[in-house]
C-alpha cells in the first residue's frame, strides 16, 4: 500500500500517544466531562408516557421539541482499580466497563456526571413513519447535530446506542434511525440467508427513510434553535449509505461525515462529495479495502482523511473483541472526536 499523505497508520504502539495527543486532529474537548475516555455505557432510559404496545423504550411523536424531552442524570460509581463501574438512572442500576484510562474514585463522581436525554421517536406518519432513538446532551450540549447509520444489526443494537451515547456525552444531539424497519439482521442467522435478508431491504426506501430523518432533524432543531449544522456517521453497511447520503445531499445539510470500515461502497460517487470525510478501517478488513478508501478520499479531498489500524479487522471501533481491540477503538473514538469537535465546534463559521 501507498502511504497517501493525508493517511495516517496507527500500530500498537502509537496508539497511547494518539489518543492523547493526535498529529494532525485538535484534542481541545475532553469527552465525558475530562477524563472519561473509555466509558461506553448502554442506557435503556425510561420515561412516564411508555407505550407498552410497542417497545420498552418511550415513544414521542415527531411534533415534540427535543428542547422539551424530558432528561436523566446519570451517575457513576467505580470501585478503585477495577474495570467495573456502576451507573445509576432513577433508581436502576447499569454495569457497563470502563477502560483503565478512566480515573476511578470510590464514590460518585460528580464532576463527571452527565445529563444525556434518550427517547425513541416516530417521524412522519403512516407508512412512510420511521422509529428513531435520539440522544440530546443537556450538560454541555454544543448545539450540533449527527445523524448515525447503524451497521446490519439495526438501531436497536446495544453496540450501536453505547456509541451513541459516548457521541451524545460529547456535547451532541445524536439520531439513530431504524433502517430497516423492524427487521435489521440477526447475528444467530444462518450466514448463507444474509443475502436474502438483505433483498428484502429496499434501497430505495432506505434512502427515502434517511432523508427523512435528515429533514426531521433540520425541521425540529433549526425551529428549536438548537442547531444549523449537521455531521452524519456510518458503521459497516451504514458507511456505503453515508457515501450515497454525502453525494446526494443536493440541499447540503451536512457539514462533514465519519465513516467507519463502509462495506459495498460505490467509489464513483465520491466525486459528487462536496465535504470532508474522514474514513477509519483497519488494513486487516476484507469487507472494506484501504486502497479503495485512499483513492475515495483523493477524489473527495476537501480536507478528508484515512486512518488506518494496524492488525485490525471488521467492527473494532464500536465492536472490540479483545483487549487490544478496545484499546485500538477508544483511539478511534478520540479521533473521531477531534474530527467532530474541529469540524463542528470550532470551524462553525
Amino acid at each position: 500500500m501507498t502511504k497517501h499523505q493525508s493517511v495516517k497508520i496507527i500500530n500498537k504502539n502509537e496508539n497511547q500517544q494518539i489518543s492523547t495527543s493526535s498529529a494532525y486532529f485538535s484534542d481541545s474537548l475532553s469527552p465525558c466531562g475530562g477524563d472519561e475516555v473509555g466509558v461506553r455505557p448502554f442506557l435503556s432510559l425510561c420515561c412516564s408516557n411508555k407505550d407498552s404496545s410497542s417497545s420498552a423504550l418511550p415513544v414521542i411523536c415527531c411534533s415534540a421539541s427535543p428542547s422539551l424531552l424530558p432528561f436523566f442524570l446519570v451517575q457513576r460509581k467505580c470501585k478503585n482499580r477495577q474495570r467495573r463501574c456502576s451507573y445509576y438512572i432513577k433508581g436502576l442500576t447499569y454495569r457497563v466497563y470502563c477502560s483503565s484510562q478512566v480515573k476511578l474514585e470510590n464514590g460518585i463522581d460528580d464532576e463527571s456526571c452527565e445529563l444525556v436525554n434518550g427517547v425513541e421517536l416516530i417521524l412522519g406518519e403512516g407508512a412512510d413513519s420511521v422509529r428513531a432513538y435520539l440522544l440530546k446532551a443537556v450538560k454541555n450540549n454544543n448545539g450540533n447535530g449527527i445523524l448515525l447509520l447503524s451497521d446490519v444489526y439495526g438501531f436497536e443494537d446495544s453496540s450501536t446506542r453505547d456509541f451513541a451515547y459516548r457521541v451524545a456525552c460529547n456535547g451532541y444531539n445524536v439520531l439513530v434511525p431504524d433502517l430497516f424497519r423492524g427487521n435489521p439482521w440477526v447475528k444467530d442467522k444462518p450466514r448463507d440467508e444474509y443475502e436474502n435478508w438483505l433483498s428484502t431491504q429496499s434501497p430505495d426506501r432506505i434512502s427515502k427513510d434517511i432523508s427523512t430523518s435528515t429533514k426531521w432533524m433540520a425541521d425540529e432543531f433549526v425551529a428549536a434553535g438548537i442547531t444549523t449544522k449537521f455531521a452524519i456517521i456510518g458503521f459497516c453497511f451504514g458507511g456505503a449509505l453515508l457515501i450515497k447520503t454525502l453525494a446526494d445531499d443536493h440541499d447540503k445539510y451536512f457539514g462533514l461525515g465519519v465513516c467507519f470500515y463502509g462495506t459495498r461502497m460505490n467509489p464513483s460517487l465520491a466525486s459528487n462529495i462536496q465535504v470532508p470525510v474522514l474514513f477509519v478501517s483497519g488494513n486487516e478488513d476484507p469487507l472494506c479495502p484501504v486502497n479503495t478508501l485512499i483513492d475515495m478520499e483523493k477524489c473527495i479531498s476537501k480536507g478528508s482523511r484515512t486512518v488506518i489500524f494496524e492488525g485490525r479487522g471488521h467492527g473494532f471501533a464500536h465492536r472490540p473483541k479483545s483487549p487490544e481491540e478496545d484499546s485500538d477503538a477508544e483511539t478511534a473514538f478520540v479521533v473521531m472526536r477531534n474530527w467532530l469537535h474541529e469540524g463542528l465546534v470550532v470551524n462553525a463559521n
